[in-house]
Parts: C-alpha cells; sequence; structure tokens
C-alpha cells in the first residue's frame, strides 16, 4: 500500500466512492459534525489499512473544516476568545491520540472505534435537552473549561475521530452556555485546531494517502461550504435535525460491526 505521493492502483470507482462520500461528510460535519462516520469508513472500504486511513481522512477532513470555519466567521457565529483557547487545547490533546494510533495495534483501533459510536449515540439520546443552552461553568472559569473540553475531545478525535464535532457542539450549548449557530461555529474552529495537530502528526509518520485524499480534499471543502451556508440560512431547526441524521448512521455502523463484518 502506498504512503505519501507514491502511486497507488486504486480503480477509478474507488475514487469516485470516496470522493462522493466525503462530499456527503463534509456537509453533515459542517451543521452537526459526525461526518467523520462516513468519510473514515469510506477510507477504510478503500482498502486502506487503519493509520493510513485516519491520516488520508485528517487531510480531507482538514482543508473542508477550514472552509466552514470561514464561513461561520464571516458571518458573525464565532466566539473567538472561547474558540481559540479550546482550540489550543484540542491541538495539543490530537497530537497525543494520533501518536498513539500510529503505535497500537489496528484492531485496537477498530475496536475503540466500535466502542466510541455507541457512547455518542446514548449521550444524545438521554440528553434530550442537548441543544438548549446551559451555562453550567461560571464566566470567569469559562476559558479553563474552554481548554479542558478541547483537550480531552483534541485526544478522542486524534486517536478515534467520528463524532468530534457533535460532541464539541453539544458540550459548548450544555457546559458553556452557547446559542446553537455560536457553537456550531466555535465547534468547527476548535476541530480545525485538533486536524491540525492530529495532521502533523501523520505526516510526520508518512500515513497520508496524498493521491487519495486531496482530490477528496475537493469535495469534502464544497460539501463543508454548502453545509454551512444552510445550517447559517436555516438554524437550530437544520441543525437537530441533521443531528438525529448522524444518530441514525452512528446505529446503522454499529449494526453493522456488530451483525455483518464480524
Amino acid at each position: 500500500m502506498e504512503r505519501g505521493f507514491i502511486p497507488v492502483n486504486l480503480p477509478l470507482e474507488t475514487y469516485v466512492a470516496v470522493c462522493s462520500l466525503v462530499f456527503l461528510a463534509g456537509f453533515i460535519d459542517a451543521i452537526a459534525g459526525g461526518g467523520g462516520l462516513i468519510s473514515l469508513p469510506a477510507y477504510y472500504a478503500a482498502g486502506l489499512p487503519p493509520a493510513l486511513a485516519a491520516g488520508s481522512n485528517k487531510l480531507s477532513g482538514f482543508l473542508g473544516t477550514a472552509v466552514a470555519t470561514y464561513n461561520y466567521a464571516k458571518k458573525g457565529y464565532m466566539p473567538w476568545k472561547v474558540g481559540l483557547t479550546s482550540f489550543a487545547g484540542s491541538f495539543f490533546g490530537s497530537m497525543g491520540g494520533a501518536w498513539l494510533v500510529t503505535v497500537l495495534n489496528p484492531d485496537i483501533v477498530k475496536l475503540g472505534v466500535l466502542v466510541a459510536l455507541p457512547l455518542i449515540a446514548i449521550f444524545v439520546l438521554v440528553n434530550k435537552d442537548s441543544l438548549t443552552p446551559r451555562e453550567r461553568v461560571s464566566k470567569d472559569k469559562q476559558l479553563i473549561a474552554a481548554f479542558l473540553i478541547g483537550v480531552i475531545i483534541g485526544f478522542y478525535d486524534g486517536l478515534v475521530g467520528p463524532g468530534t464535532g457533535t460532541f464539541l457542539q453539544l458540550m459548548f450549548v450544555s457546559i458553556l452556555g452557547m446559542q446553537v449557530l455560536m457553537a456550531s461555529g466555535a465547534a468547527r474552529l476548535v476541530n480545525l485546531g485538533s486536524n491540525i495537530g492530529a495532521l502533523l502528526m501523520y505526516m510526520s509518520k508518512g500515513v497520508v494517502l496524498y493521491s487519495l485524499a486531496l482530490p477528496a480534499a475537493l469535495f469534502g471543502m464544497l460539501g463543508n461550504y454548502l453545509g454551512s451556508a444552510l445550517a447559517i440560512k436555516r438554524g437550530t431547526k437544520v441543525i437537530r435535525t441533521i443531528l438525529v441524521v448522524v444518530l441514525v448512521l452512528l446505529m446503522a455502523k454499529i449494526a453493522y460491526d456488530l451483525f455483518v463484518a464480524q
């Protein structure tokens, strides 16, 4: 299997399938997070081993998230102080998680993904008011809380990935009391930080398949642009709807891994 820019004999239909799925992942991720639930399995399905799939996914995810982040910021939905603080935490956390991926047995990484998915689903399903702003941290401690959220979610993002943006949005709303669109903008910024940290680690280890990830990234950028534009235009209603879609994808992925893939 190739690493870096070395050519690999992947059929055209593989490129078409991966690019299409990364586009869909970008569209969903820009609205409610969870795009990795689509894009990471797409790279797995292309025949990439876990570390190479994760590295390639991070490259296309980083470029796509950058577009969504710009879109939210341009429209004024970006709490910069909290967002940048959490961004810093996610950068360091994701590097630690990404490093762990490169030294673990591939089967352990896949098991980690399988364990993480139902936890995300349970969190959202049980917390029915997950998109109702609730400030559980005092103003003077919000930056500390934002940094810790970044470290924890960044580590998870570097190690596992899928559902990171969803977790971030829910935590920003339910812990820091952000409005939904502000939380969406902040989540994209923080996700960008974790993507940068993890991507640098993957690139240093040579586990990025550029010949597939770069074309896919173009489609992911388009998906992120359209998704963020829709979220900004329609607001909370569309975000709630997409969150339900993400949950369905979560459960479908779990069912496949448990009853079909084994």
